[in-house]
């Protein structure tokens, strides 16, 4: 279906130092991408994975107790490089809207292309929803993304900071937040 809307829901989760200096060169580097492709108001597809850190291959024990991964969930990961044609392929024959909660998941994403020699995989629009949730609830501070869900009282979907279920929690907020601003702008 060339020429079709897509929206990109996309989570990711970084690595972490294990305390609050961070070794020598250290940056985040993305260890799970959860996707979620929407078209036409439905899901057409669910993607998630392990990747494979490149610089710093050994979690912290930090990063493991809070993201509850395991060392041998990584090592069986993808690569970046087939995370980057992943995230092409998506990109390839729709227009595409990258959509987030928060900014950081971009940053990480064009950072860790950048230190790899990789060619940034989106050339579409981005939005990060919790400025939109911020300014369209006239929120002073960014909520996290599971404190907003249930301000809306509603459960996110599965585990916190699993990256497919933060994407799909991410969907679900954007359903709720575009049905609210289509209320409003009703007569």
């Amino acid at each position: 279906m060339e020429g079709q809307e897509q929206l990109l829901f996309i989570d990711f989760e970084f690595t972490m130092p294990e305390g609050k200096s961070n070794p020598k060169g250290f940056y985040p580097e993305i260890i799970e991408v959860g996707i979620v492709s929407v078209k036409n108001h439905e899901i057409v597809e669910q993607y998630s994975s392990y990747v494979k850190p490149i610089r710093f291959p050994l979690l912290s024990e930090r990063c493991k107790s809070f993201l509850q991964i395991s060392q041998a969930n990584i090592d069986e990961g993808i690569s970046f490089t087939e995370l980057i044609s992943i995230l092409t392929r998506h990109n390839q024959h729709h227009r595409t809207t990258v959509i987030t909660w928060g900014n950081m998941d971009m940053k990480v994403l064009r950072q860790n292309c950048q230190i790899n020699d990789e060619a940034f995989p989106f050339t579409g629009k981005f939005r990060d929803l919790s400025m939109e949730y911020k300014k369209f609830f006239g929120d002073r501070n960014q909520t996290g993304l599971w404190k907003a869900v249930e301000e809306y009282g509603k459960k996110a979907t599965g585990k916190h900071h699993c990256a497919l279920d933060d994407a799909l929690t991410t969907y679900n907020l954007f359903k709720l937040v575009e049905e609210d601003k289509r209320y409003l702008q009703k007569p």
